[in-house]
């Protein structure tokens, strides 16, 4: 099976932290979520996975370099959901592509999506669910048939993971910006049909601001949000890398979440606390639903 990691976006609702790591490779439980996304997708049997990159995209080279199985396109000018995919087609064969955001983390069955296209016999199908702060895209009879009508019910959230027969992208302008979501309105225009798959089960974010990515950690940490096998084991609210250096006069409080080689520094009061690896924090320091990056 083959998968596409669209990853190239510069993610400007997380600055400035994404002014020093491009949001693919902020960390979840003190590990890339786009290598946690790259294991995953492997446990599962895609063995080819395209990635592309932009925004600080020696970072992403730097990450997966030496990983079997997976090519990493590099943009030098952005290219966008539809031009990223339209580059990558000349690495797939004409079996069913799963394309999927490098943002997110859920739940939602990858096999299962699978499963449901070949079933159904579309060219396109995208996975949704019903989310109220995201519903924009309109469903009739298990088809999608709007993305801008919001009279049209009811209205479901696309979750930025698709299933596409490669053909169905050939006709994609090459090496120029193009959105994807472009291309599926014109695909409905001419009468190609693109099906739903609604999963409400799942969990879901797309971690694209700071309160979402906080409150993705404290899901996890709390036992409230399932946690991938490949980010390993969740033993309680606090999550601790074994190189982080912490005085015994630190108190942590709530959740907290502390990479590895981060220091910090004695009599410091830490609450709902995401610290990345090598950060430093002085004496003191009274922090409360903060991300230090």
């Amino acid at each position: 099976m083959q998968a596409m990691i669209l990853a190239a976006g510069f993610g400007t609702r997380l600055q400035p932290h994404t002014l020093i790591r491009p949001k693919p490779l902020f960390p979840v439980l003190n590990q890339p979520l786009l290598l946690l996304t790259v294991k995953r997708l492997q446990n599962l049997g895609f063995s080819r996975i395209v990635v592309n990159c932009h925004h600080l995209r020696e970072q992403i080279v730097a990450a997966l370099d030496g990983i079997k199985g997976v090519i990493v396109q590099e943009e030098d000018t952005l290219l966008g959901t539809g031009g990223g995919l339209r580059r990558a087609l000349k690495h797939f064969d004409d079996k069913p592509l799963l394309v999927t955001n490098g943002d997110i983390y859920h739940t939602l069955d990858f096999k299962d999506l699978y499963r449901f296209h070949r079933e159904e016999g579309l060219s396109v199908t995208l996975a949704m669910r019903n989310n109220h702060r995201f519903n924009t895209v309109a469903v009739r009879d298990g088809r999608v048939v709007s993305f801008d009508d919001r009279t049209e019910q009811p209205l479901l959230t696309f979750t930025g993971i698709h299933m596409v027969d490669p053909k169905t992208l050939t006709d994609i302008d090459e090496n120029s910006f193009s959105s994807i979501i472009d291309h599926y309105r014109k695909c409905i225009d001419s009468g190609l049909g693109i099906g739903c798959y609604q999963d409400d089960d799942c969990f879901w974010t797309d971690m694209g601001s700071p309160d979402d990515y906080i409150r993705l950690h404290a899901g996890l940490l709390k036992g409230k949000i399932p946690c991938w096998a490949e980010a390993g084991p969740v033993k309680g609210p606090f999550h601790v890398h074994k190189r982080a250096v912490i005085p015994s006069s630190v108190r942590l409080a709530d959740w907290v979440c502390i990479g590895d080689g981060a220091v910090v520094g004695d009599r410091s009061h830490l609450e709902r606390v995401i610290a990345w690896s090598n950060v430093s924090i002085a004496p003191g320091e009274r922090i409360v639903g903060d991300i230090i990056s």
